[in-house]
């Protein structure tokens, strides 16, 4: 048993670091050196503790944009004892509900955007509601967030925490209401997030660091911001999702590093302000969620520099699976540009058979990870952690292999999911959509290529007799449902599909057709 109190952890860095910039919240305005941060945190968490009653065991739900979300990462969280849960502040709100009644949080923190929607259905689960902004109408129930940090003191909140057995953070894999998992993190998975980047031969995080995050903080963008505490660096933060503005944050707030899916850098090459503002403090651009077309990556390398660095990981493990460095990207191989890097230090990876048996390199079987960043299981779960955990093993469900050289390749998916411009999207949600129409007979949902997305998802749909439908009303009946994101981009009605013995729509065969003589890999 190893145990951790971590704000006396923070508390050395606030006297290391001192007056140098932690975080940036740039849309608020806030601005807080590392002593400021420090003794911010200990309040919060000193607030929750003594004035919202929350301990050990209980829960609290973040619906939060990132700057006012940065107020409760896990370098505020690990300091207490109960359990931070970060929701994506853009998922839909029966998405949200559906997190609330699984976690059944004691206080959930919102934007005052979403107060007339959201608080009615809160509150009267009995759920203390704090808003982060002054309320434009006061609501018996509604707490503000700075009024109950208002004399709070900034003493160490005192607590100590197994750092392998106590659950301080929750957050939820990718997908909808039936499908999306919850998984809980200890410090130690946090702390194997920071060391895994720190283990690297290449090393993005410096004391002069500094750390734009436009993708959500709630998610994958979130895993930068210990590696960046920790060495000194400061961490600023972005709302909107706009690129117009990253460019103009990137040139006043002399940015060194930030975080975007390969779709977005695309954008980036076509767009005015990339060459109106100064982005030369850039020094690190990390991609992810997605793979990354080598044409393209070429073009951003011309126009920004060497400036890129890829990320393959997961919500399962808090710790880099793989790399694909700024110098694995002047490689001349064209192939290698398009792998998810080379294995991370640290992570101990299988290619399994599927009798869970090591296969050998460059054999194609599925991508198993262990490492201190892996957690245990799925949070209330049983049955999806029997079937996805092993050994302490997360079987990831890609399919891969893994070249001579230390390259992985991702080359298939077990898991019926398409990732599309960096967002995940579940075949058979979509296809249960378009069964849903009065038309349609049945359908099968594939990822295809697309040059900026990496896939763009794909239908073929088998109409019933004597139904006629255009296929633009059929993507807008699925947007209806769906929303914009999922909805397949193309459809192509067919006389039949490819079925097993049992009835079984084979999307295998289906996507095969339009992967012949292109390297699937999607990361």
């Amino acid at each position: 048993m190893t145990i951790m109190n971590f704000a006396h952890t923070v508390g050395n860095l606030a006297v290391r670091f001192g007056d140098r910039e932690a975080l940036v919240n740039i849309e608020r305005n806030r601005r807080y050196n590392f002593r400021e941060f420090h003794s911010l945190t200990n309040r919060i968490v000193n607030m929750l503790r003594g004035r919202l009653g929350l301990c050990r065991g209980d829960v609290y739900l973040c619906i939060l944009e990132n700057d006012n979300i940065s107020l409760f990462h896990a370098w505020t969280a690990l300091k207490g004892d109960a359990a931070a849960a970060y929701a994506n502040y853009r998922d839909t709100f029966e998405e949200h509900l559906w997190q609330i009644e699984f976690l059944r949080p004691k206080v959930v923190f919102i934007e005052n955007a979403l107060i007339d929607r959201y608080f009615d259905a809160l509150h009267d689960q009995g759920i203390t509601v704090v808003c982060m902004d002054p309320p434009e109408h006061p609501r018996d129930g509604l707490l503000y967030f700075w009024d109950l940090l208002e004399g709070v003191p900034d003493h160490n909140p005192g607590v100590d925490n197994d750092t392998q057995k106590d659950t301080l953070v929750y957050r939820f894999t990718g997908g909808t209401t039936g499908q999306s998992k919850c998984v809980a993190y200890t410090i130690e998975n946090w702390m194997a997030l920071r060391d895994s980047m720190y283990l690297e031969a290449e090393q993005p995080y410096q004391p002069d660091t500094r750390f734009l995050h436009m993708a959500p903080i709630s998610h994958g963008s979130g895993l930068g911001l210990l590696p960046t505490l920790f060495r000194g660096g400061c961490t600023l933060t972005q709302n909107i999702p706009d690129l117009a503005r990253l460019c103009r944050n990137i040139e006043a707030e002399k940015v060194t590093m930030t975080l975007l899916v390969p779709t977005m850098i695309y954008r980036l090459l076509e767009l005015p302000e990339a060459r109106e503002f100064d982005l030369s403090s850039l020094q690190t651009m990390a991609y992810g969620a997605a793979p990354m077309s080598p044409a393209k990556l070429r073009q951003a390398q011309e126009r920004f520099g060497n400036i890129f660095m890829q990320i393959y990981g997961a919500t399962e493990c808090l710790h880099a699976v793989a790399l694909l460095g700024k110098a694995d990207h002047l490689t001349q191989n064209e192939k290698q540009l398009s792998s998810a890097g080379r294995i991370a230090v640290g992570a101990e990876i299988l290619i399994v058979d599927d009798h869970g048996r090591e296969v050998p390199l460059g054999t194609t079987g599925e991508l198993w990870v262990r490492s201190r960043g892996t957690i245990s299981g799925y949070f209330n779960n049983p049955q999806g952690t029997a079937q996805e955990f092993h050994n302490g093993y997360w079987k990831s469900g890609d399919l891969g292999y893994i070249d001579q050289e230390g390259f992985l390749y991702l080359v298939d998916r077990k898991k019926d999911m398409i990732i599309t411009g960096g967002f995940n999207v579940y075949a058979i949600e979509v296809e249960a959509a378009l069964n849903a129409h009065p038309a349609v007979l049945n359908s099968a949902v594939v990822g295809i290529p697309h040059e900026e997305w990496g896939e763009a998802v794909h239908a073929e749909v088998i109409l019933k007799n004597g139904q006629v439908v255009s296929v633009d009303a059929l993507i807008e009946h699925v947007k209806g449902r769906l929303g914009r994101f999922k909805a397949p981009k193309s459809i192509q009605f067919v006389e039949a599909l490819p079925l097993s013995v049992v009835g079984k729509v084979l999307r295998r065969q289906v996507r095969e057709k339009y992967w012949k003589d292109k390297a699937r890999c999607v990361s």
